[in-house]
């Protein structure tokens, strides 16, 4: 039986992952005294008294909304919110699996972007975070920087900066394999959605200075056709000169590769043009831009991808849980400079980096609080 027909068995069994647990006991007519009425009534009141005594005296310290509108499922796009659910689900196990974190799905029957910032802003009051998941582009950009800007908690979409932290780590870790630095090398990145632009611009923040962006119509260019404000932004910044041309042409020369895209875009040949010791991130998924065994054979020296039955997994499991984690303890809104620091803390759980493993796995002890410490330490300063 293969996973999807495994996962679907376990989802019907279970009636889906998530269920909801009382940390009080409620035995007896006292233990509901306690946990109710009349007992809840002086929590209720110093909390009016005090507001941040919510942090202490109820669940918002450490909850999450995980938000979606369905419009930008896995590889599967836009099949809805109740499609969304088991995804939306996923996450919120994996808060609380990796952070201790309690996390709640929230599917919202609209794609309107004013409609969702307003509707999370409503919700705000009970959650200590907000994640957003699997919104599409160009509105998602919008819809983050808005509930940045108008909450008071910190504000994710994971799509955007979880991949970019632990894409980021891992090329920390590829350049010390390969004798490279950050300032020097020349990147190619193929995918301008909420996934591409994320890296792209985590990466331009870490230090990266030569960059080559694609769509699906090209590199990115100002003036081009299929552009829009969010790629103008970053065209103006790192192609100036309004250079065209396709990803093989883009590819010619470069130290590194980085796929957002699809599967089965990237030829040996590409491979061979590319620098000496070239790194590849092939992060389509199921099926990479190509094969990790391909890009070996064409003489690539690092290679990662989304997958986990391949070395160097790209997960957003190694990043978001921390950083949530780091940001809600601090109670302090998640910033570029954090999410730097916690690729560079993830980049540093790997002691001995090689072609093989320059990524940690979920599951090494430690992960999570690793990051989330260097979150809290960025605060600190």
């Amino acid at each position: 039986m293969n996973y999807f027909e495994r996962s679907v068995e376990e989802h019907r069994a279970k009636k889906g992952k998530l269920s909801v647990n009382s940390l009080f006991p409620i035995e007896s007519i006292d233990d509901l005294a306690i946990a109710y009425t009349p007992g809840v009534a002086e929590p209720c009141r110093r909390i009016a008294e005090h507001p941040e005594e919510v942090y202490e005296l109820t669940i918002k310290g450490r909850s999450v909304a995980v938000v979606t509108d369905g419009t930008a499922v896995l590889g599967l796009g836009d099949i809805g919110p109740e499609a969304a659910l088991p995804v939306m689900e996923g996450k919120a196990a994996l808060f609380k699996r990796f952070a201790n974190i309690d996390a709640y799905p929230i599917c919202l029957a609209t794609k309107d972007t004013e409609e969702i910032i307003q509707t999370v802003k409503r919700i705000a009051p009970g959650f200590g975070g907000i994640n957003l998941e699997d919104i599409s582009a160009p509105r998602c950009f919008e819809i983050e920087r808005r509930l940045i800007e108008e909450l008071d908690i910190p504000v994710m979409h994971d799509d955007q900066h979880g991949t970019a932290v632990v894409v980021l780590a891992g090329l920390m870790n590829a350049l010390k394999v390969t004798g490279k630095t950050m300032e020097e090398i020349t990147v190619v990145l193929s995918g301008s959605g909420a996934g591409g632009l994320g890296i792209a611009s985590l990466l331009l923040e870490a230090g990266v200075k030569k960059m080559i962006i694609l769509d699906s119509v090209g590199i990115i260019a100002l003036g081009r056709e299929g552009m829009n404000d969010y790629k103008d932004v970053f065209a103006k910044r790192i192609n100036p000169e309004g250079r065209t041309g396709s990803l093989a042409d883009a590819l010619v020369g470069a130290d590194v590769f980085i796929g957002v895209s699809k599967a089965g875009l990237v030829t040996q040949e590409m491979v061979r043009s590319m620098n000496t010791d070239a790194i590849l991130f092939a992060l389509a998924n199921p099926v990479p831009e190509i094969m990790p065994e391909e890009a070996k054979e064409a003489g690539a020296r690092v290679i990662a991808t989304g997958r986990s039955d391949y070395p160097n997994q790209v997960n957003n499991v190694l990043a978001f849980p921390g950083i949530f984690k780091g940001a809600m303890m601090a109670r302090t809104k998640i910033t570029p400079a954090m999410r730097i620091v916690a690729a560079k803390a993830l980049s540093e759980m790997v002691e001995k980096p090689t072609a093989e493993k320059i990524i940690p796995s979920p599951f090494d002890p430690g992960v999570a609080e690793a990051v989330a410490q260097a979150v809290m330490n960025n605060v600190a300063l």
